[in-house]
Order: C-alpha cells, then structure tokens, then sequence
C-alpha cells in the first residue's frame, strides 16, 4: 500500500512542477517505447487512445497521462513527407526557370529571342540530366504515400486518373495552342489568325514542316510528364493487386541495394546500360509509344522513388543513406560534370564533332551519373534540412506547384515573344520574362484555388469549407 501511495506521490509531484519545468516534467510523463506516439510523433499502428471524461477519477486522469505521450510540435500527418513536398516545389520552381532560359540559348525550343545569351547554357547543362528524372522519383515516392492511405487500388487509380488527365485534357485544348501557335509564327512566318490556327489545331493538320520535321497537332509540348507519369502509375498499381509483386516492393532485399556506397553506383550503372544500348537507337522525343529511352529511365526512377522512398518509417534505409551520402553525391556530381563538359569541349576544339566509339561510351558513362548523383544529393540534403519542415507556405506551394506547372511554359512563350521586338536592354527583358511568368503562375493558381469547377481541371482537389475563408493560405491541400 505504502509503495501505490509513493508511487501517486511522485506523480501527483510531477504534475506539478509542470508550470516550472514544463521540459523536464513531460519527460517524467511520456513513457520511453509503449505509448501510442513513435519516435518520429506518429501514432503508433493499433494503439488505441482512451481520453477519461471530465468526472473521471484523479487517478484516472493521471494513469492515462503516464501512459499516452504528446506528439511533437510540427509533426506531420503518416501520409506526408515535407522533405518531399518541399524537393517537388523547388524542383518546379527550376523547370520554370529552365523554360525561361530556353527562350535565351542556341537550343531549339518553340520561339526564341533574336538576342542570344550562350553563357546560360553552361548552367543550364547543369540541372538538364536530372531535373525531370527527380520529379519523377518524387512523384513515385507521393504514389507510394497514397497507395499506403487509400483502400484498394481501384480508387487510387480513379483519383489519379482524374488529377492526371484532366489537366491534360485541358492543357491541349486550352493551353498548349498559343504555344503552338507562335512557334509556327516565328519558325515558318505563318500569317494566319489564331482562330484559323485552332482549326487546323483540331483538325490534327500535319502539314507546318520545316524540313523533315513536322508539327504534329494537337501536340502536349510541356505536359508530355502527365501521360508518362499516369501511365507508370497505372502499371505500378495495376502490378500492386498482384501479391507476388507487392512482396517485391516490400522485401527486406532492397537494402543490400541501397547500402553503404551501392545507393551511389548501382542506379549509375543501370542508368550508363540504358545510355549505351537504348539511347542512340530511341532519342528523346516525348511520343508515349516511341520514347523508349526516356522510359528506360523514368519508369525506373519512378520504381526507386516507389519502393524506397514513399515510406516515413525508411524501412529499407534509403532515406538514411541517402542523408550520409549527400556530401559524397554532391562532390560527385561536381566532378562528373566538370570532367564531362571538358572532355567535350577540348575534343571538340581538336577533332570537331566526330567523337570515337570508346569516347562515347565514357562521355554516356559519365552523364549517367550526372542522370543519378544530384538526385541523391537532393534527397540527402532534403532529408537533413527539411523533414517535418511543415508550414502554411509550404501546404500553399504543394497545392499551387500543379497550376504553376500547367501554364507556366504558356505564359513564358507569349511573354518572350511580345517583348523581343521591343528592343529593352537584354538584362531587364530576361527579369521581365521571369517576372511575368512567376505572375502569370500565380494569377492561375489563385483562380485555380478560388473557383470550385475550375479546380478538378487544374489538378487540384474540391474547395474545402474552411478554404472559403479569407486569407492566401486557406487552402487545403486535397
């Protein structure tokens, strides 16, 4: 009786000094291992929470606050990874800044400036062999956090199927024509209206040629991502009702993949197989039904980031090896690159264009690895710096990435065009085309957000109750 009668003391002690140490008496309250919270601030599988009424007995109340921990400040819902929320909105706001630099680089692209600026294409060269394979990683690891929430497969697929094609839908029949439009206006001086352009748009006219490339209409430009993306989606949940491909994507294998070094090299080396044997045989074109390469290389991106990294408990370990690997990936991919841009270079300065078979083979060796190393790097220092990094801006961002995406290329193009012939001091028109594009973006994802019918079309989910209230940041992230 006594020890019952101390052991009340000393909590009833420990309540009290809560307003004095508030620090030190939770830790007196919140168990080490078998409350309902992990480590991480998530609830525990099972763990069944009993809140005592009002009339409960002191007793009572102070049992069940010995036995149910708090969950950190800031502790994200299971379903989310801030570290990849955030990695999606930067990896987009560079797509956005890469498209405006299209307009200013020797490259072809849809229309161009008379005023060239060949010192961007270095830094360009920079983010182009892994930009859009980090976006898709992140997309199959967001996949994997769905699957994981929603019952059954074919309700994911139906959600996806609808946040996917729709804004395709949209993007074609509204969107991309400008586009369209002005690149056969500035390439072979069309002089037709842009409402005799829309006929022959949807009329799929073959005939705007330039040699032996031809505009095919209607055309995706830009949004080529969202069919890729919602046709590895369909395979990957369609695989999932499969059980022996489930055990796959769950086995404890993949960490002697993703262990020590091995995160490093093995993909590199998949990645220089896929350069070598598919990619002179298959060049990009973004034609779903040709663009084998391309695929080589999404679709198993988009696997890595499925089976790896859409799990918040890092059950193989691929986020932590990530983490102590950051350093390692990001002075890798320095090197890389650097020794790749020389070698092209100086043999270029020599030789000309005609590289030997054995050079090839190491420069395709070499930009597998500048495919794969950033994209760890990006994970590592996402997963240092921003984990459970959670905020109003970021839940904004998330949500508004979608129509950022949608337009921006659109907004890009007619911005550079209308503002070439004017002549303005290079430096100032290039702020200008940046500047225009990141309102223009912003314009469309606010009307986006405010109107309800406009929002399944813009990728986005139905408007909250409380998103109708006043305030930038009332959006909820559907």
């Amino acid at each position: 009786m006594s020890s019952v009668m101390a052991a009340q003391c000393r909590r009833v002690s420990a309540l009290a000094a809560l307003s004095l140490r508030p620090r030190r008496a939770l830790a007196a309250l919140r168990p080490r291992a078998s409350g309902p919270w992990d480590g991480a601030g998530r609830h525990r599988a099972g763990a069944v929470r009993h809140i005592p009424s009002a009339g409960a007995p002191f007793e009572t109340k102070l049992r069940v606050m010995n036995t149910t921990s708090l969950p950190p400040r800031g502790a994200t819902p299971a379903f989310r990874l801030t570290e990849l929320d955030w990695l999606r909105v930067l990896a987009f706001g560079l797509l956005i800044l890469y498209h405006s630099g299209m307009f200013y680089v020797s490259w072809d692209w849809h229309v161009k400036s008379p005023r060239l600026i060949p010192a961007l294409e270095s830094w360009m060269l920079w983010l182009n062999p892994w930009r859009m394979s980090l976006l898709f990683l992140i997309s199959g690891a967001a996949t994997a956090l769905m699957a994981a929430r929603v019952d059954g497969t074919q309700g994911l697929i139906a959600m996806r199927s609808k946040r996917l094609l729709l804004p395709l839908l949209l993007g074609m029949t509204v969107i991309v024509p400008p586009q369209a439009y002005l690149e056969v206006v500035e390439k072979l001086h069309y002089a037709g209206s842009y409402g005799d352009f829309l006929k022959l748009y949807f009329q799929a006219y073959h005939g705007f040629c330039r040699g032996d490339e031809c505009l095919k209409l209607p055309t995706w430009n830009h949004l080529w991502f969202l069919p890729y993306l919602w046709t590895y989606t369909l395979i990957v949940l369609l695989a999932l009702r499969l059980g022996l491909v489930r055990h796959f994507f769950s086995h404890p294998g993949w960490r002697g993949v993703v262990g020590g070094g091995r995160l490093l090299w093995v993909p590199w080396l998949g990645f220089a197989i896929l350069r070598q044997h598919l990619l002179d045989r298959f060049p990009a074109t973004h034609d779903l039904t040709h663009d084998w390469y391309q695929h080589g290389v999404y679709f198993a991106v988009f696997l890595l980031g499925f089976a790896l990294y859409g799990d918040r408990e890092d059950r193989h370990g691929a986020w932590e090896t990530a983490r102590r690997l950051r350093w390692i990936a990001l002075v890798g991919f320095v090197v890389v690159q650097l020794l790749s841009q020389t070698l092209t270079d100086q043999w270029r300065l020599a030789q000309g264009d005609d590289f030997p078979q054995w050079l090839l083979m190491a420069l395709r060796a070499l930009n597998a690895g500048k495919q794969w190393l950033p994209i760890v790097a990006a994970l590592g220092f996402g997963r240092q710096w921003l984990a459970d990094r959670d905020s109003p801006l970021l839940r904004w961002l998330t949500l508004a990435v979608f129509p950022f995406y949608l337009v921006h290329q659109t907004v890009t193009v007619i911005a550079g065009h209308l503002l070439a012939p004017r002549q303005w001091p290079l430096a100032i028109e290039a702020t200008a085309v940046v500047a225009i594009t990141t309102l223009g973006c912003l314009l469309a994802a606010l009307l986006a957000m405010r109107i309800n019918a406009l929002r399944p079309w813009m990728g986005l989910g139905p408007l909250s109750p409380e998103s109708k209230k006043p305030g930038i940041f009332r959006y909820r992230a559907s």
